[in-house]
């Protein structure tokens, strides 16, 4: 078996969020994880609502001029 193919079981069998938790009670209950420093990070949260469309979105590339010819 390689190794891209245990990850990819482990993951579909919920290995890394249950693994999460028991490393965060662990830490927990060792008085190692404190909340005060916290940060709320959404860039791994879906926005069910989503963003504007496509076709409202601003340009990040340079602005074109209107053709004079």
């Amino acid at each position: 078996m390689t190794a891209w193919r245990r990850l990819r079981d482990w993951t579909e069998a919920g290995v890394w969020p249950r693994l999460h938790e028991v490393l965060l009670a662990d830490l927990r209950k060792a008085g190692l994880l404190g909340m005060d420093d916290a940060a709320v990070d959404g860039s791994h949260v879906r926005a069910f609502k989503g963003g504007l469309t496509p076709d409202l979105r601003r340009s990040t590339g340079p602005v074109r001029e209107a053709s004079t010819a």
